[in-house]
């Protein structure tokens, strides 16, 4: 199946006062229809910042550079108003904060409308319609009368959910949901991932899905991308890396999630420090600081991603 999107060798830099601090090294990933890619790590640890990339929308004193390749077109090489064209149309991102996504002083209905005015050329009256459906569609109840309502006017959940109809509005074949169920409680995170489930399975969609949980990503993700300091330390289907993680960070980060089974653990597991500045990494891999198998030549040199992993161990010595 061919890839929605194919990223390569995504390099990230940002201008900062004391020089220059790359945020994103060498990231290559994929993903095709109707496939979720989850991506997972650390905060600072390059996730938002590789898709921000992807979608053109870097700050202004970041710079990209590398191929984001949507079905073969090289999105880095495009001019603004040819990615503007591409967003909200072809392919979409949903932000972690829908109250600062959405604009506090429209109606929800007028800004979804507008979405389909100006990527679909529809009049006002079947702008309305197609975007009260996909409310409902959403599972948003009394969508005709929530398109009336301001964003302050509506629970977290259902903001969320405006978020995701407003972004598969015009049936994009890229979604990309950015810690789309931060700060909402069990019931509602279950009913978000439901949406973006459902989106995937009947609409051929290809998902990214970036968040810390990884337990989000347990339940819906095809691959997975785990991120460490800007580089990805580990890939693979779903399954392998929760079954059979190979990178100690992954294996940290397994050890650290809380699980139903193990009713006799009475503590949780921590990875022992903290996250590296971008600006001061270590040298040689930048998780030695934190491994429990570290080695001498993990402190002089960086491992490359070789069968999914960037780690010197084999699979065999991390579970001896």
């Amino acid at each position: 199946m061919a890839n929605v999107l194919d990223i390569r060798n995504l390099n990230v830099h940002f201008s900062v006062r004391d020089g220059d601090v790359q945020a994103v090294s060498d990231v290559s990933l994929s993903v095709a229809k109707g496939e979720c890619l989850g991506i997972v790590g650390e905060s600072g640890s390059g996730k938002s910042q590789t898709f921000m990339a992807a979608m053109g929308l870097l700050a202004t004193n970041g710079r990209a550079t590398g191929e984001v390749n949507f079905h073969g077109q090289n999105v880095l090489t495009l001019s603004e108003s040819a990615r503007n064209t591409l967003r909200g149309n072809r392919m979409t991102m949903v932000f972690q904060d829908p109250m600062t996504s959405l604009t506090p002083h429209m109606r929800v209905g007028a800004q979804l409308t507008e979405v389909l005015q100006r990527h679909r050329g529809l009049d006002r009256t079947q702008a309305h319609q197609q975007a009260v459906a996909m409310l409902a569609r959403v599972h948003i109840p009394e969508a005709d009368r929530r398109m009336a309502m301001y964003p302050h006017e509506l629970s977290g959940g259902l903001r969320q959910r405006v978020m995701i109809a407003m972004a598969l509005l015009c049936g994009p074949e890229l979604l990309i949901a950015d810690e789309p169920t931060t700060a909402l409680d069990v019931t509602v995170q279950a009913q978000i991932l439901d949406v973006i489930r459902e989106m995937k399975d009947t609409l051929n969609t290809a998902v990214v899905l970036i968040t810390h949980d990884l337990g989000v990503i347990a339940g819906l993700a095809d691959h997975v991308a785990v991120m460490y300091a800007g580089r990805i330390v580990e890939t693979g289907a779903a399954r392998d890396i929760f079954m059979v993680p190979k990178h100690p960070y992954t294996q940290s980060l397994l050890a650290c999630t809380p699980r139903l089974d193990e009713v006799k653990r009475t503590s949780l597991t921590t990875i022992a420090g903290q996250p590296p500045n971008l600006e001061h990494l270590p040298t040689g891999c930048a998780f030695h600081p934190r491994c429990p198998y570290v080695m001498a030549r993990c402190r002089t040199e960086r491992p490359p991603l070789i069968g999914g992993k960037a780690c010197f161990l084999d699979q065999l010595s991390l579970a001896s």
